[in-house]
């Protein structure tokens, strides 16, 4: 099985995430930045790793996602400021999966991140604020082992060739 891993990560916390995800494929596999991407229709599995902005995938992301093939082996993953398996969150990665058309999807797995404390400043000065504000001081410290160990884990239940 060729894989292609891709990341969209302004703070680094999803590439922990993806690289967690390219130590568990074997095979043929390459890790890239979503911006030094390779074309993913050379890809039989592709698991696509991007942040949220504005309550919905990066926009480096949107775009690599809008070019996965139909029928192509698919898992998305994402990390956010917000709590896990918020609204917010949920709503995100429904986004995610309307923008990767009819792809087959494997799977999807999301997590907060560290949120940088200039962020957190700037994002509490907006009226209104953003939904995922509040949530944000319990995102500190991850993504952390459990969380790497559950995005692997989502691999592990497929049963990837």
């Amino acid at each position: 099985m060729k894989s292609l891993v891709v990341y969209s990560s302004k703070s680094g916390n999803t590439r922990k995430l993806a690289e967690a995800v390219y130590g568990f494929l074997d095979g043929e596999k390459t890790i890239a930045a979503i911006a030094d991407a390779p074309d993913p229709s050379e890809f039989s599995f592709v698991a696509v790793g991007f942040w949220l902005m504005g309550g919905q995938p990066d926009p480096e992301s949107q775009v690599f996602l809008a070019r996965l093939k139909e029928n192509q082996n698919v898992y998305l993953f994402a990390t956010h400021g917000a709590a896990a398996g918020s609204v917010h969150a949920e709503n995100a990665m429904k986004k995610a999966k309307e923008i990767a058309g009819k792809v087959h999807l494997l799977a999807t797995f999301s997590c907060p991140g560290e949120v940088s404390p200039q962020v957190i400043e700037k994002a509490s000065r907006k009226n209104p604020q953003p939904p995922w504000l509040a949530d944000a001081p319990a995102a500190k410290g991850h993504p952390n082992a459990n969380d790497l160990k559950m995005v692997v884990r989502m691999l592990e239940v497929l049963d990837l060739p």
